[in-house]
């Protein structure tokens, strides 16, 4: 779960990472009563990134032009997120900026702290640039001044940096946290650090035992509430959007990568899930090919997705069960259609709900299942397809729902 960033600067302050005075608006006319003195920055507060390239960052100088401003960003959609809220907050003269972050890195199932010179840092080449020291022990401030030397600082700048580094691994461990982010850090002409803006992603299965977590939980189901016709989502980790192709994935990262190409290959992404990890509300542990089954079934009774397309990547140690799973659902779905039609004296049927599967396995585990996987067929004599190029995955993904809109035509 992703928070806001006034929610995250409300964190940063009470656990001691500088932050700027601020105030949240929730009407135009609020700025009226503005606490803060000008110059300000208003931002939008959606979880969508981009949002200072698409208008929803302004710097104001006046009160008329503050409200001027608020009314446009609250009536800017940001793809396709409007903001209840903005943040007010004061405007700071930064010298140099700093990207930090503390993450946990399932891979090694560490903490790692980050760190690099550049703030808005292209990630194309940020292995060259971003420095990281995993914390293999218990934490102490030396790993904070490490990765500050290593980012090449030194003297009052190394200290101000891994003071602010030391307070985010504190909340990290605090809150139970995924990521705890500071995009940037930003240092003044006189040495003062300050952070200008803050991302935290809070590990799901932790909500439940930090009750201010809970109730930011409960505001964003509520405002989300998904879908009575659909109800696919329910606790699952995704996203539904109205479109045609199904995206199941094994991580957040992938299944986004994953909706972008769709979308920009002119294809509409529907319900989009990420598998990598179970549902917060499940009490006993689930494996992927489970998830797998699950979001399947629940993919094909939904009539509006034609399409599924699923995205496996990396190392996935149930590779085997993954192939399996899909296999079986097919079996399972080509034997209702069997005693569907002799129910109906041989008479053709329409071949349920059962939809198109494009299934792109990315990895050396899944070398000896592809070809298996491209043998299966469906009641109609339609085969899987089975990729490893995900560009190509996507191409026809999208055809395919295309084709299926057609023919309803």
């Amino acid at each position: 779960m992703d928070l806001f960033e006034y929610q995250v600067k409300e964190w940063f302050g009470k656990i001691g990472i500088p932050v700027l005075p601020s105030q949240i608006i929730d009407h135009p006319t609020e700025l009226k009563r503005l606490k803060i003195s000008y110059p300000i920055v208003l931002k939008s507060q959606v979880h969508s990134e981009g949002r200072a390239r698409a208008g929803g960052v302004r710097f104001v100088e006046t009160t008329i032009d503050a409200i001027a401003a608020a009314q446009n960003i609250f009536n800017l959609p940001i793809q396709g997120e409007l903001p209840e809220v903005l943040l007010a907050e004061a405007k700071y003269e930064a010298e140099q900026e700093f990207y930090l972050a503390v993450v946990l890195d399932t891979a090694v199932c560490r903490p790692v702290l980050l760190g690099c010179q550049e703030a808005d840092i292209d990630w194309e080449s940020a292995g060259e640039k971003m420095q990281h020291v995993v914390v293999e022990q218990e934490f102490s401030p030396y790993y904070a001044r490490r990765l500050a030397l290593k980012m090449g600082l030194q003297g009052a700048l190394m200290q101000s940096l891994s003071s602010v580094v030391e307070k985010m691994y504190e909340l990290f461990v605090e809150k139970d946290l995924d990521l705890v982010e500071i995009n940037p850090l930003a240092v003044s002409a006189s040495g003062q650090v300050m952070a200008l803006n803050g991302n935290v992603s809070v590990n799901e299965r932790a909500i439940g035992r930090h009750p201010d977590v809970t109730q930011m939980a409960q505001k964003i189901v509520n405002r989300h509430l998904y879908s009575e016709t659909s109800g696919i989502l329910g606790d699952w980790d995704g996203i539904e959007l109205q479109g045609r192709i199904g995206i199941l994935g094994n991580g957040a990262g992938s299944v986004m990568a994953t909706l972008d190409l769709v979308a920009n290959a002119g294809g509409k992404p529907g319900v989009c899930l990420n598998l990598r990890h179970a549902s917060p509300i499940d009490v006993s542990p689930t494996t992927l090919g489970v998830r797998l089954e699950k979001a399947l079934n629940n993919l094909s009774t939904d009539k509006s997705i034609p399409v599924i397309l699923i995205n496996f990547l990396g190392s996935i140690p149930q590779s085997e069960e993954v192939v399996e799973v899909i296999k079986n659902f097919v079996q399972t779905h080509n034997n209702e259609n069997k005693q569907q039609s002799l129910r109906s004296n041989g008479n053709k049927r329409r071949d349920g709900n059962f939809p198109r599967l494009v299934v792109r396995l990315a990895g050396s585990e899944f070398d000896p299942l592809r070809a298996d996987l491209a043998m299966l067929k469906t009641q109609n004599d339609t085969s899987i397809i089975v990729m490893e190029n995900l560009d190509e995955a996507v191409a026809e993904a999208v055809r395919l729902a295309k084709l299926s809109t057609h023919k309803r035509l």
